[in-house]
């Protein structure tokens, strides 16, 4: 059987492979393809803990039996406009969420949230910094799981306006390089009342954090690194 191997952010570099096409014998699992690079690669095995699975683009556990034409994606810590986005969702309700490589247009999302029954509009904007645990930092690059990206995007937000009494809410990322100052990510939400939408909001941007596959590599005047950052518990676990 053969399959097709992803590998994101920091793995990148562990193994010198952003994809690979590899040939696995029938009835192999999730852990066995695991396995076969953690042996050329030793320091997969070190990061082993905090690494994830997805399986065709849903996150799965190693256990899982593999196919022939699988897409499978080892994926480390999660770091947590006039847009072309690369990837957009609106769905029936009027939720949004988008990933692109451009600058993000707040107040655009937010023509497209807002209706006249809300009372409170709560929007959350990340933005780069200049620095970084002591080092100054020249600016930020994005990558993501795409394809998977904006249907776990969509799926929280979805999962947050269920939970919370909120009209909409919008969640869109930026990806590639960011200067400071510049908006990495934005988290919109419309309500009729104030308190649902601050912590709808509030939800979005750490679930957002934990659980999306986007990993941010940070530039400095000395170097450059890999932001660690740390899974849900809820995945881990698998």
């Amino acid at each position: 059987m053969r399959v097709q191997v992803l590998f994101f952010g920091v793995l990148k570099d562990v193994t010198g492979l952003s994809r690979e096409d590899l040939e696995v014998s029938p009835g192999s699992r999730l852990e066995s393809v695991f396995d076969h690079y953690a042996a050329l690669h030793p320091r997969l095995r070190e990061l082993s803990p905090s690494i994830v699975v997805a399986l065709n683009r849903q996150f799965a556990a190693r256990q899982a039996a593999v196919s022939d034409g699988d897409e499978i994606a080892f994926l480390p810590p999660v770091s947590g406009g006039a847009a072309g986005y690369t990837h957009r969702i609106r769905d029936a309700e009027g939720h949004f969420f988008a990933l692109t490589r451009d600058a993000i247009d707040e107040k655009a999302v937010r023509r497209e949230l807002l209706q006249n029954r809300d009372g409170a509009v709560v929007a959350f904007e990340g933005v780069v910094r200049d620095n970084s645990k002591g080092r100054k930092t020249r600016y930020l690059d994005y990558e993501c799981y795409e394809p998977m990206a904006i249907d776990v995007l969509a799926r929280i937000g979805r999962e947050i306006a269920a939970a919370h009494p909120i009209s909409r809410i919008a969640m869109v990322h930026r990806l590639g390089r960011m200067e400071i100052n510049e908006a990495s990510v934005v988290v919109i939400v419309c309500s009729p009342h104030r308190k649902a939408a601050f912590d709808a909001a509030l939800e979005g941007i750490n679930r957002l954090k934990r659980t999306v596959p986007i990993w941010k590599k940070e530039y400095f005047e000395d170097g450059e690194v890999w932001v660690e950052g740390e899974w849900d518990d809820s995945i881990v676990s698998r």
